[in-house]
């Protein structure tokens, strides 16, 4: 869904349901915040236990949204379905040990924390399935198109388009709605900082792993690298990349899930 067209469904449906599509935007709210802050924390809780206490000593390992929300990356979130928040400062010379092994566990954890809570959000989420939908409702789409963000049905679910009568248990609607945004949310955070592109994490672990460390990144770099980053953004190139990317790694998560719940 492109910029327009997710403007145009909010408005249409703030006119017909303004309580609903109120609801909706703190599940939305609530999905962005812990989504990006957990990312932050993740980065500098490794980097402290690595032996870097820059974040903590900056109050970054803290539940507090002022801390961690970048203006321009919360509105991309909001409108594009990716973003990211204020990077967390990290000293690379207070680490321990192995620099290359230290630098790559920082750059992995955000990563790291958005796919687990993905994969526990998402599998939650379709052990609800029979027990939100009437019987005859999962036999017509099919469970799996009840649960894919790609499908017809996952955005009726989302933008509060459904009938109670076709719910074996309503108030489930708010809980499976707020678990499918969240693992939706985290699954493309995490393959968008995982692209090899500075300053997405992707790039520190192409850096460490399989460069062992030799790529530097001086000032100039750095800002040509943003504004690549941003023109691809907004040019729709990177949403359709990480629409396969994301489609791709949700329906085989989901296979998985059906099989070993037997709800397919």
């Amino acid at each position: 869904m492109n910029i327009l067209n997710r403007l145009q469904a909010w408005g249409n449906w703030f006119t017909n349901d303004p309580v609903g599509f109120l609801i909706f935007m703190v599940y939305y709210a609530a999905a962005i915040l812990i989504t990006l802050m957990l990312h932050e924390i993740a980065h500098g809780y490794v980097a402290y236990r690595c032996g870097d206490p820059t974040a903590k000593m900056l109050g970054r390992l803290t539940f507090d949204p002022r801390k961690h929300l970048d203006p321009l990356g919360t509105v991309s979130l909001v409108l594009l379905g990716f973003g990211w928040a204020k990077p967390v400062p990290v000293n690379p010379r207070n680490f321990r040990g192995n620099y290359l092994r230290a630098n790559l566990l920082v750059s992995v954890a955000g990563v790291a924390t958005n796919l687990t809570l993905f994969i526990i959000s998402l599998f939650i989420a379709t052990l609800l399935n029979p027990l939100l939908w009437q019987p005859e409702v999962i036999q017509y789409y099919g469970a799996k198109e009840l649960l894919s963000s790609n499908g017809v049905a996952f955005g009726a679910i989302v933008y509060g388009m459904v009938n109670d009568s076709l719910l074996a248990t309503p108030w489930l609607l708010h809980v499976q709605r707020f678990l499918l945004l969240f693992a939706a949310m985290n699954l493309t955070i995490a393959v968008f900082n995982l692209l090899p592109i500075p300053p997405l994490d992707g790039f520190h672990v192409l850096n460490d792993l399989v460069l062992k460390g030799r790529l530097t990144m001086n000032a100039q770099f750095y800002r040509f690298a943003q504004i690549a980053l941003l023109l691809l953004m907004f040019s729709g190139v990177l949403i359709s990349i990480l629409q396969v990317i994301t489609g791709a790694v949700e329906s085989g998560v989901l296979n998985v899930f059906l099989l070993l719940t037997g709800t397919a």
